[in-house]
C-alpha cells in the first residue's frame, strides 16, 4: 500500500500544479480595469472625452484652449499611465508625441455625500476640475510631480475636466487617483464605477 501511495503522490501534485491560476482582481480581465493609455477613437459618451491639440515648442504651462483647434479627439474611462517613454503618438489621429495637450470632459455621479480627495500625478503639467472647481494644480514643465487636492460634494451628477500637457519629448505621465469619504485607500479614478443609474436602479 505504501509503495501504491508513492507511486501516486507525484501524480497528484502534477495535476494540481498543471490546474490555471485564479484571475486575480484588477487583472486585464476586469470590466473595471483602466487601461494605461491616453485613449482610443472608439466614441464613447459614458467615458472621458478627450480633445488632443498642438501647442508651440518651448511652452512651460497649459494653453488657453479656447484658442486652440482640436486635432482629434479620443476616450478613456480613466488615466492610468505611469511613466514612460512615449513616441507612438495618437494612432487615428496624429503620430504627435511631444508638444501636445489633451482636454479631458466628463461627467460622474456619486450616491454618497461628503469630501472625496484626488491625487493627480503628471509630467508635464495638468488641473484638475469639479464641477467648475479648481481641486488639484500641477501645472508647468517637470519631471513626475504628484499633487493633491480635495472637495466637498453632494450626491448626484458631477462634471469633471482633467486638463494635461506634454512638452519635450519624450517621458510621460498621467495618473489620477481618488478617495471617497471614510475610505482609507487611493483609487484609479474610472467612470465606468461612477455611472448614473437606470430607471431608479442602482
Amino acid at each position: 500500500m505504501n509503495r501504491l501511495f508513492a507511486l501516486l503522490v507525484p501524480t497528484i501534485c502534477l495535476a494540481q500544479e498543471a490546474s490555471p491560476p485564479p484571475v486575480e482582481v484588477g487583472a486585464k480581465f476586469s470590466a473595471t480595469v483602466v487601461e494605461s493609455r491616453f485613449g482610443t477613437t472608439v466614441a464613447d459618451p459614458s467615458r472621458l472625452r478627450g480633445e488632443i491639440y498642438y501647442v508651440e515648442p518651448g511652452s512651460t504651462a497649459l494653453p488657453d484652449f479656447a484658442k486652440l483647434k482640436p486635432v482629434g479627439a479620443i476616450y478613456t474611462n480613466g488615466l492610468n499611465i505611469p511613466r514612460r517613454s512615449f513616441d507612438e503618438g495618437f494612432p487615428g489621429v496624429t503620430d504627435r508625441f511631444e508638444w501636445f495637450a489633451i482636454d479631458y470632459t466628463g461627467r460622474f455621479t456619486i450616491a454618497n455625500a461628503g469630501r472625496y480627495q484626488f491625487r493627480l500625478i503628471s509630467d508635464d503639467g495638468a488641473i484638475l476640475y469639479i464641477d467648475g472647481n479648481k481641486v488639484v494644480d500641477n501645472d508647468g514643465l517637470h519631471p513626475v510631480k504628484r499633487k493633491e487636492g480635495s472637495m466637498k460634494l453632494p450626491p448626484g451628477t458631477h462634471t469633471i475636466r482633467l486638463s494635461y500637457f506634454q512638452g519635450p519629448r519624450e517621458w510621460v505621465a498621467l495618473i489620477l487617483e481618488f478617495r471617497g469619504p471614510r475610505e482609507g485607500r487611493w483609487k484609479i479614478f474610472n467612470t465606468d464605477e461612477f455611472k448614473a443609474p437606470i430607471d431608479g436602479r442602482p
